[in-house]
Formats: C-alpha cells, sequence, structure tokens
C-alpha cells in the first residue's frame, strides 16, 4: 500500500516525532511504501494569498493553484492511504496542519460537484489520524472534545475522501504527567500495529 503521511510537529525531539519514526518502521516491516510531508521541516506556507483566496471564494477552476499546493495533491492521488501526525493543541490540530487544510483542500480537488468530474482527488482506501495528546481519553470523553474531535477530523476534513476513518489519541504524553514514560511502549507498540495493517 502507498501510504502518505501528513507530519505536524514543531520540534525534532518530541514523542510524537518517536511515533511518527515508530510508525514509519511498521510500514517498512509491512512492505508498504510511504511518502512524508513533515510540515514545519519543509516551512509549508500555511495562509491564503490573495489569488488562492479568490479561487476558493468565487469557485474560479480555472485559477492555478500554487506549486506547492499542487505536490501535496499530487502525494495523496498517488497514495492509498493518508495519514495524519500531530500533537493536540487546544483540541484540534496545529495551525501548521490547519493551514495545509485550507490550503490543499481546494475547489475542484477535494471539494466540489462530484457528478461532473470537476473533483479530482481520488477516493483513498483509509484516512487515518493519529495525534498525541496531554490529557487523558477519559478527560476527552467526559468534556465531550473527543466527539467534537472526532467531528472535525473524520466528518468534516476526512468525510468521503477516504473510504474508511479512524482517530486514534495516544493519551496522557505530557512531560508533567507522572505516567508518560509508562505509557510510551504501549503507544510505540501501537502505531507500530497500525502501520502493518494500515
Amino acid at each position: 500500500m502507498n501510504v502518505f503521511i501528513v507530519y505536524a510537529h514543531p520540534s525534532g525531539d518530541s514523542f510524537t516525532r518517536r511515533i511518527r519514526d515508530r510508525f514509519i518502521e511498521g510500514l517498512e516491516h509491512a512492505g508498504h511504501c510511504y511518502t512524508l510531508s513533515d510540515l514545519y521541516r519543509m516551512n509549508f506556507r500555511t495562509d491564503m494569498d490573495e489569488d488562492e483566496y479568490r479561487r476558493e471564494a468565487y469557485y474560479r477552476l480555472e485559477d492555478p493553484v500554487p506549486e506547492d499546493v499542487r505536490r501535496e495533491q499530487e502525494n495523496i492521488n498517488r497514495s492509498d492511504a493518508i495519514v495524519f501526525m500531530y500533537p493536540v493543541f487546544w483540541s484540534d490540530v496545529p495551525a501548521k496542519l490547519k493551514g495545509w487544510f485550507d490550503r490543499v483542500w481546494t475547489y475542484g480537488f477535494a471539494y466540489g460537484p462530484q457528478n461532473d468530474g470537476r473533483r479530482s482527488m481520488k477516493q483513498l482506501e483509509k484516512g487515518l489520524v493519529i495525534c498525541s495528546a496531554g490529557n487523558t481519553l477519559d478527560y476527552f470523553r467526559e468534556t465531550g472534545l473527543l466527539e467534537s474531535m472526532e467531528r472535525i477530523m473524520l466528518n468534516d476534513r476526512l468525510h468521503d475522501r477516504v473510504k474508511t476513518r479512524e482517530l486514534v489519541i495516544l493519551e496522557a504524553t505530557s512531560r508533567e504527567n507522572s505516567s508518560r514514560e509508562e505509557n510510551w511502549d504501549r503507544h510505540l507498540d501501537r502505531v507500530f500495529s497500525l502501520a502493518v495493517n494500515i
């Protein structure tokens, strides 16, 4: 399977980075191929310029998308699955990844009429969201934030763009959490298994 990983973490020395590397080990172990976009390392521009806004606001398919956006869209269409990896910031993705969606999910690619052939993003087999979170799953459930996170990532951003979709929260990973290191091996084993069985 060809897997496109969209990774967003500002630090090169984070547990999320270990998660990403372990996931890649699992892909390689199972014989899968992958492409990685490390949004911070590649300094992906996240804010739309005025031309991009006009294209999206007025549904102007004749206006070209920027080269960096086109490359990300090509990565998607060469893949069978897309995987998003990031730390939870205020119950959502980091701003860098939010901007990626703003710019890459363009009209005529990720949304727009399907029945007239103007939507060029292929439907992927799998969409997987793996995020590290300081809080526990119980906290996310009790506050209603888990449902909100699932709705935004799975029902809005991924929606019908993938056939099957899953949100995996690796809980209690913040530095002040006393059980952080106890959870590491369990989380790393889980992402390895997710990669092998994608």
